[in-house]
């Protein structure tokens, strides 16, 4: 399935404006400090942003539902008794990094990162292993949110699948996968893993806002 299209809304960068593709967006937030952007799924809704607060749309859901009101009630609400992770890669692979929020309130929980030459999903490998262990730290009863199917199969065979292979360059990230399978294998935990419905309730609370 192709990828829809989206459009980048750059308030603070090197040039502020609406671009077309991620690769133009980074280019213009890069190294930018205090940067301020993000995506939507229409050019209406991008220039309306453009023209409005950056502080309106920050940490908000993109979009409306995908799926029919019958759909919506068979899947219900998010469990707000919870904390949602998500990563982030500028290339495949790129500088990655990853971060934990608080699902209602999306008050940062954990953040790492970035570094060089990760992959997406090993971020969102990394940042789930890093959310059990801070619930289980914490002693919470709270359930972990995680809108990557192949990162829950990754924690649940308590092995990272990547393909990317280890060189000098992101010798840190395969330190820190090394330490994220170490402490699944010896560490048990009751915390639910439970898949974000993206198409039910827009992008989950942690997202960048890079995609």
């Amino acid at each position: 399935m192709a990828n829809k299209k989206k459009f980048y809304v750059v308030w603070k960068g090197k040039r502020p404006g609406i671009y077309e593709s991620w690769a133009d967006c980074k280019t213009q937030i890069e190294g930018f400090k205090g940067a301020q952007y993000k995506s939507f799924p229409a050019f209406d809704q991008a220039k309306k942003a453009f023209n409005g607060n950056y502080l309106e749309y920050k940490g908000k859901s993109k979009g409306k539902s995908e799926l029919s009101p019958e759909e919506l009630l068979k899947i219900g609400e998010p469990n707000y008794n919870s904390i949602s992770v998500d990563a982030a890669s500028s290339g495949n692979p790129g500088r990655m990094e990853y971060q934990g929020v608080d699902t209602k309130t999306k008050k940062p929980l954990f953040k790492q990162g970035p570094f060089n030459q990760g992959t997406n999903n090993i971020g969102e490998f990394l940042a789930l292993v890093h959310g059990l262990a801070f619930l289980k730290q914490k002693k919470s009863n709270r359930v972990i949110y995680s809108d990557s199917r192949i990162a829950i199969g990754w924690v649940r065979k308590k092995k990272c699948g990547t393909k990317l292979k280890k060189n000098v360059k992101n010798a840190v990230v395969f330190e820190l996968i090394e330490r994220a399978e170490d402490w699944l294998n010896k560490n048990s935990y009751n915390t639910p893993i439970v898949k974000w419905e993206t198409k039910a309730w827009g992008e989950i609370p942690a997202d960048f806002g890079r995609k």
